[in-house]
């Protein structure tokens, strides 16, 4: 009959391997019930940056509980006693010979601080990879109401963590992170018919791409659809006539038509009628622009996390690289989607105030007598 583990030593081999930062964990641990005053050098670091429940409950009874005198330390195990007492209730599993064995972990109680501060990189990644997963979770829940808000809710929240990581840990001279590779665009067919529209109307209403400068080319999922936006924005800054056949010359000229492919063959759409606004399928397009972009960020920030080569310091520079797209993409949605001033604004009459008086030498002259009426 198979013997049922009771204790965190019994479950080691059937566990698997725990991350390089569990071992530095067990030393920490040991350094602190070995030598217990060792744990008011220790700033910043909290229950919460260990990757067990019985670590962090340790860590938090030895905080709690009251130093005890290193020479009574030394002879006996009363305050060891009382770690694991305090300990055990707040997670099971733990035992007196897992506390020895933690003490056995600790090459040098001295380097507490040292063990300390990589225990807090880990668990800054970990913070990190979860709320990149949040992101991109919100990014394509396409259940949610509000869901470029919620977004970009994400997003900050994400930005401010990222902020509060660099607090602890400063830039300091390095090699940049590497560049995770950007995931492939995936041709959407309702997203190219919205270019389509978006296209078509435009080359029927001109007046309106000057004022989309807030779309760009990278903002399209398809590659002639992006380049097309291009010929209608230069064709309007520079003041050339737009229609289908201005387009497709313009088009011909920046390389988007083939040899062999007559001009009505790939840009017939710009032939059909549309009849919305371009800035109405502009937003659409730039929305989905914005989706993209906030689990593209995500999942950059996440694949640098599972990169045990990345230090924490090219976390942050990764990580705010990343979020310097994103965070592009979201003030030109928020130009997109704020209201334009009206060009005649509107002026209110106010009652003004009498001048007061300035300070000046006084009069050589008796005022003018006020003369009543009979």
């Amino acid at each position: 009959m198979p013997r049922t583990p009771d204790s965190i030593e019994d479950s080691d081999d059937l566990l698997p391997a725990p991350p390089p930062v569990f071992h530095v964990e067990q030393a920490l641990l040991g350094a602190l019930l070995l030598e217990p005053h060792r744990a008011a050098n220790l700033t910043g670091i909290t229950a919460e940056a260990y990757s067990t429940a019985a670590h962090a409950a340790l860590f938090t009874a030895i905080r709690t509980l009251p130093v005890p005198e290193p020479a009574q330390h030394a002879t006996t195990t009363t305050w060891l006693n009382q770690v694991l007492t305090t300990a055990s209730e707040q997670t099971r599993g733990l035992t007196t010979a897992y506390l020895h064995h933690l003490i056995h972990c600790c090459p040098q109680p001295r380097h507490a601080p040292a063990y300390a501060r990589i225990i807090e990189a880990e668990h800054a990644r970990r913070l990190l990879r979860a709320a990149a997963h949040r992101l991109i979770h919100t990014a394509l829940d396409t259940t949610l109401p509000h869901r470029v808000t919620t977004t970009l809710a994400e997003a900050g929240a994400l930005t401010t963590l990222v902020d509060t990581i660099a607090t602890r840990f400063p830039p300091h001279p390095g090699s940049p992170p590497r560049t995770p590779t950007t995931p492939t665009v995936v041709h959407d067919q309702e997203a190219g018919e919205e270019e389509q529209l978006l296209l078509a109307s435009a080359t029927a209403r001109p007046a309106r791409v000057e004022r989309m400068r807030w779309l760009t080319p990278g903002d399209f999922t398809h590659p002639l659809h992006a380049g097309l936006w291009q010929c209608l924005t230069t064709m309007a800054r520079r003041g050339t006539p737009i229609d289908p056949v201005t387009v497709r010359w313009e088009a011909q000229h920046h390389g988007l038509l083939t040899h062999g492919t007559g001009p009505a063959g790939p840009l017939g759409f710009l032939d059909e009628p549309a009849g919305c606004d371009p800035e109405y399928w502009g937003e659409r397009i730039l929305q989905r622009s914005l989706l993209t972009t906030a689990a593209n960020t995500g999942r950059s920030i996440e694949t640098l996390t599972h990169d045990p080569a990345t230090t924490t310091y090219q976390l942050i520079v990764g990580a705010r690289r990343a979020l310097a797209g994103l965070n592009a993409v979201r003030t030109r949605w928020h130009h997109a989607t704020t209201p334009a001033p009206s060009n005649r604004p509107t002026h209110t009459r106010t009652e003004r105030a009498p001048a007061v008086p300035r300070a000046g030498p006084p009069p050589t002259t008796a005022p003018p007598a006020i003369r009543t009426p009979r």
